[in-house]
């Protein structure tokens, strides 16, 4: 499984993520959970197939952008207790 408490924030300039025309709206929320599947998504499969995980970057900055840290915090324990209800 993913050690997600390994995780770190990738180096360089932080920025606010672009427009994402698959959530338009103000309510950012799946906009949030949806990125978090992705590069948890993204991580593992890259992982496997042996390659780097350095575009997996893009989903993790955004994420972290839009999430708040108690549920970022909370699904990343789901995770490793493997009760995550998301498919990674």
């Amino acid at each position: 499984m993913l050690d997600v408490e390994a995780q770190e924030p990738p180096k360089g300039k932080w920025s606010t993520p672009p427009f994402d025309p698959r959530f338009p709206s103000q309510n950012q929320i799946r906009n949030c959970y949806q990125n978090f599947l992705d590069y948890h998504r993204c991580l593992k499969t890259r992982t496997r197939r042996g390659k780097s995980t350095q575009p997996c970057e893009y989903y993790f900055r955004v994420y972290h952008s839009l999430c708040p840290i108690s549920w970022v915090e909370s699904w990343n324990e789901q995770i490793k207790n493997g009760i995550f209800a998301g498919k990674i």
